[in-house]
């Protein structure tokens, strides 16, 4: 992390804050930061509007470099950073998107009260452990021969369905309905394919996890309502993303990256920021390799969400469609997209 560069922020409203444009340093556009007042001292702590202002540097950024109110210092971009790019003039940075391509989270509502399971949590956490395999290096149960290895890539989520993973209505509530078009597995590398060959269906370690939850508090009934929540509720979470095969893709594709920012001239002020411009060979095929690892991740999150209604089915020894566990939404946080 470098040293602080003091950035001075600009407040626009309550919760909008402002990194100035300095064109003397290269910025394009200045930067936008989403938190409130209180959380000002823990975004400024790890001098994280620096790299709002470091991604404002890169070619073709339309409008401003945002960051969310999660705010903290990553690779290249902060995580919780945001940017648009112009599709003819901008770029693509695998840092933007991340090491764990389309992580993200899925969320079950269910029928249970939270009377209903509280006072057995621990035996339930256990079955959903039992079932669900989880940390460093974990292996699923999921083996399949190379050509479906190129289905999940370009199915994703479709493909878990069609093969007993997860109901057919849970694409509805899944962001690209859970299969995102443009991926080619002929851009993944062997050793991605070997990374996650054995990793579909797992869960993973570090910040993600399968979690238990209650709805605590309603603050939009009538949204609430339409979504199937009320307080409360006990609902299921999954946070998980493609694994060791999006993270191979992003590292070989910053090789790639790292050479493209010299045969284009691109001028950046962190190297982590390496990127193509989006009609380069470099860019278009990173992104092909990308949308196959976020159709991986579209796959593995249904193949956790289907083991954990197995497990809740088993310990309640009702049906899990019984038991209410339909999806509320399946949103992803490592993804680049074309809107």
């Amino acid at each position: 992390m470098p040293d602080k560069q003091h950035i001075k922020l600009e407040q626009i409203d309550a919760y909008r804050w402002k990194v100035p444009r300095d064109e003397g340093r290269g910025m394009h556009v200045p930067g936008i930061i989403y938190t409130k007042k209180s959380l000002l001292d823990h975004v400024l702590s790890d001098n994280t509007p620096t790299q709002v202002a470091n991604v404002a540097h890169l070619p073709g950024i339309v409008g401003a470099s945002l960051a969310m109110p999660d705010i903290h210092w990553g690779y290249g971009f902060p995580i919780g950073g945001v940017a648009a790019f112009d599709i003819n003039e901008g770029v693509v940075s695998p840092g933007g998107v991340g090491y764990d391509i389309n992580c993200g989270v899925s969320l079950m509502r269910t029928n249970l009260r939270e009377s209903d399971v509280k006072p057995k949590i621990q035996a339930v956490v256990q079955k959903l452990f039992d079932r669900i395999p989880t940390g460093v290096g974990s292996r699923g149960p999921i083996h399949i021969p190379r050509k479906e290895e190129d289905e999940v890539m370009t199915d994703g989520a479709k493909w878990a369905v069609r093969n007993g993973y997860g109901w057919k209505q849970d694409l509805e509530y899944m962001e690209e309905g859970g299969s995102m078009a443009g991926a080619n597995p002929n851009r993944v590398s062997p050793r991605a394919r070997e990374r996650g060959r054995q990793q579909l269906g797992t869960l993973g370690s570090g910040n993600h996890f399968l979690e238990v939850q209650v709805v605590e508090e309603v603050y939009e009934p009538e949204i609430a309502k339409v979504l199937g929540l009320e307080k409360g509720q006990i609902t299921v979470m999954v946070h998980s993303g493609s694994r060791g095969f999006g993270y191979q893709i992003c590292d070989d594709s910053l090789k790639t990256m790292q050479r493209a920012v010299q045969k284009y001239g691109i001028s950046l002020p962190d190297r982590q920021l390496a990127c193509a411009p989006l009609q380069s060979p470099e860019g278009k095929q990173y992104v092909e390799a990308m949308v196959s690892a976020a159709n991986f991740a579209w796959a593995n999150r249904l193949c956790l969400v289907h083991w954990a209604r197995e497990a809740f089915s088993d310990f309640f020894k009702q049906d899990a469609h019984r038991l209410g566990m339909t999806m509320v939404y399946d949103v992803s946080h490592n993804i680049a997209k074309f809107e």
